[in-house]
């Protein structure tokens, strides 16, 4: 009797831990939260890393509109499924050394195991709402204030004359330029002055391309 029991008690801890483990939906979307600053889910919407639209099945490397993957990965032969996902989750350097993702790894075993279901579901159609990504404002309709008319260098020194003719001086270490080439970025000849920082003292201008840059660039003091 007592072997019975014993035996019995091993078969419920057996299931116990494999329940425990099993993935759960709808908490790998809240799980998902902290993917959604970098990824979408929304096909063919890239952030700093590619859409996770369809991942399942799919081989790494290969979501074509997305340039910005490591050799590493487009080498690695993966193919995206639970097995894979789960041990690149754990721990992405140690699944494929020299990757470019800049994550640390989940360690916990469960909420691990909620994402990968999340993931599963997202692909095949049968996920929750997901967490939208961040909302990209559209710099074609950026108003005056913000539209660049001229850029002007003076020795360690940038001023940005906007649309509304107001001129504004720069350190130039503290003005970035960036290029926007994306169906939300800014329209050619019309760069856009963003995310005045700090006190104010620091920029960026997003051009719709590089081209644009050394053309709106004149030197004069």
């Amino acid at each position: 009797m007592t072997i019975v029991r014993y035996a019995a008690a091993i078969v419920v801890l057996f299931f116990a831990r494999n329940a425990s483990s099993a993935g759960d939906v709808q908490r790998g979307a809240k799980v998902f939260q902290a993917c959604a600053a970098c990824h979408s889910l929304e096909p063919g919407r890239h952030l700093t890393g590619p859409s996770l639209a369809g991942l399942w099945g799919r081989k790494a490397g290969t979501e074509p509109a997305f340039h910005r993957y490591s050799d590493a990965l487009e080498r690695s032969g993966i193919v995206w499924g639970e097995a894979t996902l789960d041990k690149w989750l754990a721990n992405p350097e140690a699944t494929v050394p020299g990757n470019l993702m800049l994550f640390q790894g989940m360690r916990e075993v469960q909420p691990r195991a909620d994402l990968v279901a999340f993931l599963r579901a997202v692909s095949e159609g049968k996920g929750p709402a997901a967490p939208k990504a961040p909302a990209i404002p559209d710099l074609k309709t950026a108003p005056l204030d913000f539209i660049v008319a001229t850029i002007r260098r003076c020795g360690d020194t940038y001023f940005v004359t906007n649309g509304s003719k107001k001129t504004l001086p720069f350190w130039e270490f503290n003005l970035r330029f960036k290029t926007d080439s994306g169906p939300s970025g800014p329209a050619t000849g019309r760069p856009v002055l963003v995310g005045q920082g700090m006190q104010g003292d620091r920029a960026q201008i997003v051009f719709s391309n590089p081209g644009e840059i050394s053309g709106f660039i004149k030197e004069g003091c």
